[in-house]
């Protein structure tokens, strides 16, 4: 809502402009009336809608042409005054005053318009069979209202219903000569019925009428006035009510009804509580409401988060077999703007083996795009209305920001739940079935991924003594000379060779060397495809003399060619060394080790040649 009003009155001299404003302001008529008065500004505690209020008055006499347009451009909403009892004032709203201002205003932009007829006292008869006319003719027209400066009558409603023209517009909502909601209304209301419709059944039933209703207006609905709601929608129209509840259009009915009946407020009330602006758009600070997130820190998804997505899951999985079809995804998305998952997360995240997404599935596709782009999850949770269901301030109370990933290195612990394997080889090394392997595909289904569909992440969980974890596996792209910080920072780090093609392992000698040989981040080699004949490699040093020259991990053998789903003890390796990396082996810890091998060996060999028993 608007911060303040800014009301402009204008209109032939000698109507009344002066006086009402004075009128407004003393509560009586005045003796003297200047040529105009000076701006007044009524303060946000003493109106309706509790937002300040600026009153400007016009005169020809005192005013260029020049400064009516600026205030013109500068005014909110135009009150075009004329006198009840004079026919040519009235033709000049017209012919002279509403031109003018429209070749003012922007046509996408035009300020409503109220038109007041002024001096009813000195009448008997009423100027709305002429004005009435003239409001048919201009969709600018909010509304019309006779008052009199002299008794004061209708002056409070008259400056009230200028607001109320600024506050709660009539022209974004319905369309007069249509007697209709306009598509972009029609589209707002039916967001936030799907989102209040908890059961997504169709109908919202008492239950979730009382939720909407202390949502928007903090007050429940008595029962009774529960079933006078819908005896008047069952009254109007026939499927307004189904199975005791307030279906689709009756609820748009309802909408209808409010603004025809001058009860603007009621749906502008409804529409800015689900995060609309007076475009009928969601504004940013709704759908991107500040969090600080400072350097080496990570985003996730708290507790909270978790049990809504969960019940948006469960409200959309009609058939209950814990996965969403396409029909079902589809339908879930039908709050947002546009369609924000792509065939691409399908081989991103587990499915069914009809390709569908799982509920782990769609909860780790959540989790990465909170990690990766929290400013992308924080959008989405406002589409599907996360602090409305949850009554929060905003969704950024979903998002929970770790600590500096360096004081977890320091305290040897961390509470995070969500960590980064890069995985980097030469092209053709195997890293892309890695990936999918994660997700439980063996290559023959590997094989059925069409190249446009395909993922550079992989992402689920994985359990490190008894504790659930994702592990968010991002493949890139081998080109040595272009590797960014973003392909270098990550909790451990994956090199993958094929041991069948001897010039394999030469890219993660060389990558390793420049970019981690001084890193704490762990790293692991992959010898992949090792279904495969080994060959040996064109480097210097076998992997295996490469590993133990800089105390890594020997190779670990994978393959992604078994019958059965790939075994997943690779990745809980990977997300324990991910969790603990002080645990990993040190340079003189694992070179102490060595020699008390060497030496326990040679204690041994003498032993034995003593033929004394070992």
């Amino acid at each position: 809502m608007r911060k303040d009003v800014r009301i402009l009155l204008v209109g032939e001299p000698k109507v009344g402009k002066t006086s009402l404003i004075m009128s407004l302001v003393s509560e009586e008529f005045p003796d003297e009336v200047p040529l105009r008065a000076e701006e007044i500004t009524i303060p946000a505690d003493v109106t309706p809608e509790r937002v300040p209020t600026h009153i400007v008055d016009y005169s020809e006499a005192e005013q260029s042409d020049e400064q009516l347009y600026q205030e013109i451009s500068k005014a909110n909403v135009i009150c075009i005054v004329y006198s009840v009892n004079n026919k040519k004032s009235i033709e000049k709203v017209t012919s002279h005053w509403i031109p003018l201002i429209n070749d003012r205003t922007d046509k996408d932009s035009r300020v409503p318009l109220i038109l007041v007829g002024n001096k009813s006292d000195l009448v008997e008869h009423s100027s709305m069979e002429t004005i009435l006319p003239i409001m048919n003719q201009y969709q600018d027209i909010e509304t019309c209202v006779e008052c009199s400066a002299k008794n004061l009558k209708n002056i409070s409603e008259l400056f009230y219903y200028a607001q109320k023209a600024v506050l709660h517009p009539t022209g974004p909502l319905y369309c007069p000569e249509e007697k209709e909601l306009k598509p972009s209304c029609i589209k707002a209301l039916t967001r936030i019925f799907k989102i209040s419709d908890l059961d997504n059944d169709g109908i919202l039933n008492d239950s979730e009428l009382n939720f909407f209703q202390r949502t928007c207006f903090n007050t429940p609905l008595a029962p009774q006035a529960l079933e006078d709601v819908k005896n008047v929608v069952r009254r109007n129209m026939m499927d307004g009510v189904k199975d005791n509840g307030l279906t689709l259009k009756g609820f748009l009915f309802l909408h209808t009804l409010f603004i025809q009946r001058g009860r603007h407020e009621t749906t502008w009330t409804v529409l800015r509580r689900f995060g609309y602006d007076d475009d009928l758009e969601l504004t940013q600070e709704y759908l991107f409401p500040m969090i600080k997130i400072l350097p080496d820190c990570t985003t996730e998804l708290n507790h909270n988060a978790y049990l809504f997505l969960q019940s948006v899951f469960d409200k959309h999985d009609k058939d209950r077999d814990c996965a969403l079809s396409p029909e079902e995804v589809k339908d879930l998305f039908k709050v947002f703007p546009y369609m924000p998952w792509g065939p691409d997360v399908n081989n991103t995240v587990c499915t069914n083996e009809q390709g569908w997404l799982t509920y782990q599935g769609y909860l780790s596709q959540w989790t990465l795009t909170t990690y990766l782009d929290v400013q992308r999850s924080l959008e989405y949770l406002g589409y599907l209305g996360y602090s409305i269901i949850y009554e929060q301030e905003s969704q950024a109370a979903a998002i929970t920001v770790t600590r500096n990933k360096r004081i977890d290195l320091q305290k040897k612990q961390t509470q995070r739940s969500v960590f980064r394997c890069n995985v980097l080889g030469a092209r053709g090394s195997g890293k892309s079935g890695f990936l999918q392997a994660f997700l439980g595909r063996n290559l023959q289904r590997q094989r059925r991924i069409r190249e446009e569909h395909k993922s550079f992440y992989a992402i689920s969980t994985t359990y490190v003594y008894g504790q659930e974890k994702y592990l968010l596996l991002h493949e890139v792209m081998p080109d040595f000379d272009f590797l960014t910080e973003t392909d270098l920072s990550c909790d451990v780090v994956c090199l993958v060779y094929d041991i069948n093609n001897p010039r394999s392992f030469e890219y993660c000698a060389k990558v390793y060397k420049q970019y981690f040989i001084d890193s704490k981040t762990p790293c692991v080699v992959i010898a992949a495809k090792s279904d495969l004949h080994e060959v040996r490699q064109h480097y210097s040093l076998s992997p295996h003399d490469f590993c133990r020259k800089h105390k890594l991990h020997p190779p670990q053998p994978f393959t992604c060619s078994t019958n059965e789903a790939p075994s997943k003890d690779i990745y809980t390796r990977l997300t324990t060394m991910a969790m603990y990396p002080s645990r990993q082996p040190s340079r003189s810890l694992y070179s102490l080790t060595r020699r008390a091998v060497t030496v326990l060996c040679q204690l041994t060999n003498s032993l034995v040649a003593r033929e004394v028993p070992v």
